[in-house]
């Protein structure tokens, strides 16, 4: 039991944006960033909240690097982990669909990016990258499907940008012009996790709203 608490207790720093940066430091940062855009096992990392929380520090002086390089940074990370995510796609092709389940690895995970992906085409790597779970399956997805690569790579880029431009600078801003914002850093955080969980429980539900109907109409025969 005393492993398992302290495995408990490590999970939930591994998760804490704060303690991310604080204890594992800014290249730890970056490769948090890395592995949740590019590995399986990231999908459970913070990162909107990761990023808005290295922003924030950056302007409070905790992080003592500049905000130009803190953003470069964490964009590049993004950009190579999508990088890796696609690459790692297309060397599995599209089997990597009939994989199944395991402690890391989530097939209805895969599945919402698929479905993602058939909505958006490659504008689904852009507008991923504001979403959890999607943001780590997308450009695999990309990569399984044989999504073009200079179409690829021009989607990766924009969307980094964009995303980590979004939530740093966010963070940093606030930080230095709005007094008292780190005081209220956890309810922010929470706040953020709220509203980007909002687009994963909306398909969840219409995931199952239309197994239901399959059902139904398969039923009714």
């Amino acid at each position: 039991m005393e492993h398992l608490s302290e495995f408990w207790n490590f999970f939930k720093e591994l998760v804490n944006p704060e303690s991310i940066i604080m204890y594992g430091g800014f290249w730890f940062l970056l490769f948090v960033v890395f592995s949740e855009t590019g590995l399986f096992v990231g999908f459970f990392l913070p990162g909107d909240s990761l990023l808005f929380t290295a922003g924030l520090l950056t302007a409070t002086g905790i992080i003592k690097i500049p905000i130009y390089f803190v953003e470069t940074g964490i964009c590049l990370a993004a950009i190579s982990g999508n990088s890796t995510g696609y690459a790692f796609g297309k060397r599995a092709g599209r089997a990597i669909f009939k994989r199944k389940k395991s402690l890391f690895f989530k097939p209805r995970h895969l599945k919402a990016a698929k479905e993602f992906y058939e909505r958006h085409g490659g504008k689904a790597i852009i507008l991923g990258e504001f979403l959890p779970i999607i943001r780590t399956f997308a450009p695999i997805v990309a990569g399984a499907v044989e999504l073009e690569y200079k179409k690829f790579i021009w989607f990766n880029i924009t969307g980094a940008i964009l995303w980590s431009c979004t939530m740093v600078l966010s963070g940093y801003f606030l930080g230095r012009y709005v007094s008292g914002t780190k005081e209220y850093l956890q309810y922010i955080i929470i706040f953020l996790i709220v509203i980007t969980a909002i687009p994963i429980l909306r398909t969840f539900l219409k995931e199952k709203k239309r197994q239901k109907e399959i059902k139904n109409i398969i039923d009714s025969k």
